[in-house]
């Protein structure tokens, strides 16, 4: 099986490099190779590939940023989709695509499911949720794999590295209580994508969400990273975390208060529960440690 794996440099992709090759031989492509950005190119390169499996993990994550830049965002999570769907088709390949939480408002009290109405509240949901309108209309074998609050040891700045480094410089930091979702340790979605891979049939084409069990605040998050990390002995100088609302750390894009997202669809095909959220952020933390060693 010929697999193509887009945004290979990215949180997700470093993971997939690792999980991917027990279900195929795969291809990575960073930005380098294929910019999402540039239309004319990504029928043309996908074709000459002829893959079987087409796993998106490249995407505009700026969620702030997209509120300036919603042409961009759009070309990237909405239309590069479609142009990947479409060349899909035409080949013959599965493209397993990776979308966000964000294509919900964030009102329920309950966990979102694949067929729950979506209603992003700004660009980046928006341009998220155009992307797989796109792919449903352009690609009958499809998976459309909605994930929230990723973080990983790899790739750029997430939420756990964040509060890391704020924790290593300030005995005080503020995190808002208001917002509850699923931390996602990025591994653990790649892993779920080559176990999914062998299941890609008729029957399981569609859309699925995937995040590790449980549900928490940002604060609570936060309390966690600093109480695992200070059991694996990380140089930490944070003495106070202070629970703050959202209206109290006001940002460009509005963020969902409720990011849920309901994994039973998944879990039956699998067979399998994800792993527990803090069991999942104490395994990164000492992947991290361990990375961080090896460096000095």
């Amino acid at each position: 099986m010929k697999i193509l794996l887009l945004g290979s440099q990215g949180q997700v992709g470093q993971e997939l490099l690792t999980t991917l090759p027990s279900v195929g031989e795969v291809t990575a492509w960073s930005r380098h190779d294929l910019d999402l950005s540039q239309s004319e190119q990504i029928g043309p390169a996908i074709l000459a590939q002829q893959p079987d499996v087409i796993v998106n993990a490249a995407a505009y994550t700026a969620v702030d940023k997209a509120e300036q830049e919603p042409e961009l965002a759009h070309q990237i999570n909405g239309n590069a989709p479609g142009q990947l769907a479409q060349a899909a088709q035409t080949c013959g390949a599965t493209l397993i695509h990776i979308s966000t939480d964000y294509v919900f408002d964030g009102q329920q009290n309950q966990p979102y499911q694949p067929t729950t109405p979506t209603q992003p509240l700004g660009v980046y949901g928006q341009s998220k949720l155009a992307g797989e309108l796109a792919i449903q209309a352009a690609c009958d074998r499809h998976i459309i794999l909605r994930t929230a609050w990723v973080y990983g040891a790899k790739g750029h700045g997430n939420f756990v590295k964040t509060m890391l480094r704020v924790g290593a410089e300030r005995d005080t930091v503020k995190v808002v209580y208001d917002q509850v979702g699923c931390p996602t340790w990025s591994h653990d979605i790649a892993q779920a994508i080559a176990q999914l891979i062998p299941h890609l049939g008729p029957s399981t084409f569609g859309t699925y969400h995937f995040t590790n069990s449980g549900a928490i605040s940002w604060y609570d998050f936060a309390m966690a990273i600093f109480e695992e990390a200070a059991a694996l002995g990380w140089p930490l100088q944070i003495e106070t975390v202070l629970p703050i609302t959202t209206d109290q750390y006001p940002l460009p894009a509005k963020r969902p208060a409720y990011s849920v997202l309901g994994t039973e669809k998944l879990r039956t095909l699998l067979q399998q529960t994800p792993p527990y959220w803090r069991v999942s952020l104490r395994k990164m933390l000492q992947e991290l440690m361990a990375t961080d060693r090896q460096a000095s």
